[in-house]
């Protein structure tokens, strides 16, 4: 037998947590599920053996003082059936819940939890859908219900999810025993092992439908579309997801519903732009109003409000409407409203007009272009 720590890769003064990160590597290499090659799995049944023997300190002790035959009758029971050599059965159950830990399953030594549990796994859960679901900008901001039509498979109802013809029932499986797991026991080097697998004559699910129901043909579920309300709360996204438990597609067999996954797309406001929780809006105000003041009737996602816009006025002005921006998602608290001021210059004034600017304009002592005087044309003319 090869040295367990040479086994290992590891020295003899290794700490525990050496010992195990050493073997995880090899287990995942070596792992009969991820290796075919029949030379590494008699490899990982070795790697096996040695951490199982150098994990624990007082059977470490004894292989560090005499070798392997130091192990024998360390584990409790000799070599008997169901043993490992000289470690007893606790031991090779020991192993199927190191398995279990690793991968997910029993290991090839069976006596795992998931073996000890024994009964039927059950039939599998159904798949997880996804659906976009496309709303306005305020239905955003504010949350509320929402209909989403889904075509999924959906329990029959006729046979109630049993796949079974109505009056009849399904039978335990005869090759698993109801279980939905074959185990196959073979003599090895190390002694039995036992694997587990799926049962093909059930597929896993423990019982086997003689009479199927006519409408979903035994699968206890069928393709259908149906509607359902999702609430959205209060602050959402474009881009975000919604997960909805248990409305997705049903399992064969009165398998669990997976999950449903709503993906929002949020149509733009034609005055609001979103910048996380608060909301931007540019208001183009006069230039009579910027330079005066006024008062304005604002409207905001939230209804009418009063904004004071003060004498002097300039663009790229900020004014802030606290709390009437977006609600966070969470429920706390909200945004703000930023309103920018933008100051609009006319462009088509009348004589009137025009001549009560420039009085405004001599008032003010700044000079400005002489009607008619050709300054604007030699301007343009200087950029051709």
């Amino acid at each position: 037998m090869e040295d367990f720590y040479d086994l290992l890769g590891v020295g003899r003064q290794a700490t525990e947590d050496e010992i195990k990160r050493a073997y995880r590597k090899l287990a995942r290499e070596l792992h009969p599920d991820t290796n075919d090659d029949p030379a590494a799995e008699e490899q990982f049944k070795k790697v096996t053996l040695a951490y199982e023997t150098l994990r624990d300190p007082e059977r470490r002790r004894q292989y560090d003082m005499f070798g392997i035959q130091g192990l024998r009758g360390a584990g409790g029971a000799g070599g008997g059936a169901g043993g490992m050599g000289g470690f007893g059965g606790d031991f090779a159950a020991n192993l199927g819940d190191l398995f279990e830990s690793f991968f997910g399953a029993a290991g090839p030594f069976g006596g795992g939890a998931a073996n000890r549990r024994g009964g039927r796994a059950g039939p599998p859960p159904g798949p997880d859908l996804e659906i976009a679901l496309e709303m306005g900008f305020k239905d955003a901001v504010f949350g509320g219900t929402h209909e989403v039509k889904v075509r999924a498979p959906l329990p029959c109802q006729t046979c109630e999810a049993t796949g079974a013809r109505p009056g009849t029932r399904a039978e335990p499986c005869g090759p698993c025993n109801g279980t939905g797991q074959l185990r196959q026991v073979r003599q090895s080097i190390l002694g039995q092992m036992v694997t587990t697998g799926r049962c093909n004559r059930c597929g896993g699910l423990g019982e086997v439908v003689r009479t199927p129901c006519p409408d979903c043909r035994g699968e206890g579920r069928r393709t259908l579309e149906q509607a359902y309300p999702v609430e959205v709360p209060a602050g959402v996204d474009n881009g975000n997801t919604l997960r909805v438990p248990a409305m997705g597609g049903a399992g064969p067999r009165g398998g669990p519903r997976g999950d449903l996954y709503v993906h929002l797309r949020v149509r733009p406001h034609d005055r609001f732009q979103r910048n996380g929780f608060d909301l931007v809006h540019t208001l183009t105000v006069p230039f009579t109003q910027a330079a005066l003041g006024a008062y304005i009737r604002f409207e905001t996602l939230d209804g009418t409000e009063d904004l004071v816009i003060p004498r002097g006025a300039q663009s790229g002005r900020e004014f802030l409407l606290r709390g009437r921006g977006v609600p966070h998602v969470d429920g706390r608290g909200r945004g703000d409203l930023r309103v920018r001021v933008q100051v609009e210059t006319p462009t088509d004034l009348t004589k009137e007009q025009e001549q009560l600017l420039r009085q405004l304009a001599a008032d003010r002592g700044e000079e400005v272009a002489e009607p008619d005087s050709g300054f604007f044309s030699k301007i343009r003319s200087a950029f051709k």
